[in-house]
């Protein structure tokens, strides 16, 4: 497996997780409960922490999704955006559903975060095709 479009992928992917974090990082930080600063932001953002795991995670996406789409002869970019697509609301959202369902968690959260597994995902899937 090559590593280029694994490693392009990934921070494509990462990336797009930092725009739908930005766009809503309000609301989450109000369902998520997660604990704030003085000024309202987490209060682990200057940990490196989360961040090498988000990105080690969208490595694994990517690499996980290089390996089956080439088993799968998945080669254009409308179909990796949408395997992309369905992988993320098929298998990572349902996952994530059920999880916060047991915890008791907000179905806001759920959307949130389910959201950017589905459409992280489709981006993945379409950045992965074009190696």
């Amino acid at each position: 497996m090559p590593i280029f479009p694994v490693i392009v992928a990934g921070l494509a992917g990462w990336a797009f997780g930092a725009l739908w974090y930005s766009v809503f990082a309000k609301p989450w930080i109000v369902v998520s409960g997660v604990a704030t600063d003085a000024n309202g932001k987490p209060a682990n953002r200057k940990s490196p922490l989360p961040y090498v795991i988000s990105i080690v995670s969208a490595m694994i996406v990517a690499a996980t999704m290089y390996y089956a789409f080439d088993m799968l002869g998945i080669v254009t970019v409308s179909k990796g955006f949408t395997s992309g697509l369905g992988i993320g609301a098929c298998f990572a959202a349902p996952w994530l559903a059920t999880n916060y369902g047991f915890a008791g968690r907000p179905f806001m959260l759920t959307m949130i975060d389910a959201g950017y597994a589905t459409f992280g995902s489709a981006v993945i899937g379409a950045v992965i095709t074009l190696f």
